[in-house]
């Protein structure tokens, strides 16, 4: 790393593609379905720049705007956090259906029925969570976005026409840019090496944002038993949890 700590999302990012762009980033499990994703740093920046310019580019989200991610622990919320910082979006977590001050919001087929009623007024973008991010097998309520459709036509690079600075808040209420990151530099869960993780990274963003910054990865486990969660730490050779307990039977 860069012995300037960065104050945006692009600032890290270009670190992490400048040193390790090859290195595992993210990785998922969903132990439900037996699903594994494995994302380099080179391919979820695609998919960062891919949504990005998925909320920007196509449907003309702006800097400031607050983009709901209702979403649970997957892959795909890393992607749309990376998209939104990058265009200078205020993530606002989990929001409730219903929530009116929002340009757009991200969810998963669980909640897309009580989110459609807010389009076209709010911007509804689905996600199946289908293994390689695909789309969903029926069709969705009109005036949503089924975002394994319309991500794919979206291209691998994304330069925002207003590129947020350190004072942009990253996550409501009020987390800047510059204080996401200077918190995630210096903090000292994982460092360098391999988070596995529970939380959804959405509501805890720490979870990802620190290993983004010091050149470590996530493994994030969804859905899983203490079995599995041991057998994943083992075979991700794993150096940290999340959350941490002292008792090594619970994570």
């Amino acid at each position: 790393m860069s012995p300037r700590t960065p104050t945006t999302f692009a600032d890290v990012l270009a670190t992490r593609l400048r040193n390790d762009p090859g290195q595992p980033l993210v990785t998922f499990y969903d132990n439900a379905t037996g699903e594994r994703v494995e994302l380099s740093v080179t391919t979820w920046a695609n998919w960062v720049a891919k949504a990005g310019s998925l909320l920007v580019d196509e449907l003309g989200l702006e800097r400031g705007d607050r983009l709901g991610i209702d979403l649970p622990p997957h892959w795909l919320g890393t992607v749309f956090l990376g998209a939104a910082w990058s265009a200078g979006l205020v993530v606002v977590p989990a929001p409730e259906p219903g929530t009116t001050d929002l340009a757009a919001v991200v969810c998963g087929p669980d909640s897309v029925a009580a989110w459609a009623a807010q389009a076209p007024g709010t911007e509804v973008l689905a996600c199946a969570l289908l293994p390689l991010g695909v789309r969903f097998k029926d069709p969705l309520p009109a005036g949503v976005h089924d975002v394994g459709v319309e991500i794919w036509s979206q291209p691998d690079a994304f330069t925002p026409w207003d590129p947020p600075t350190g004072d942009d808040v990253a996550i409501a209420p009020d987390v800047h840019q510059a204080e996401l990151w200077r918190e995630a530099a210096a903090g000292t869960m994982v460092g360098g090496g391999r988070l596995l993780s529970v939380a959804n990274p959405v509501t805890e963003p720490v979870t990802f944002c620190e290993p983004l910054t010091q050149g470590g990865s996530l493994v994030l486990v969804a859905r899983a038993e203490q079995p599995a969660l041991e057998a994943a730490y083992t075979a991700e050779r794993a150096t940290a949890r999340f959350p941490a307990h002292s008792d090594q039977d619970k994570i």
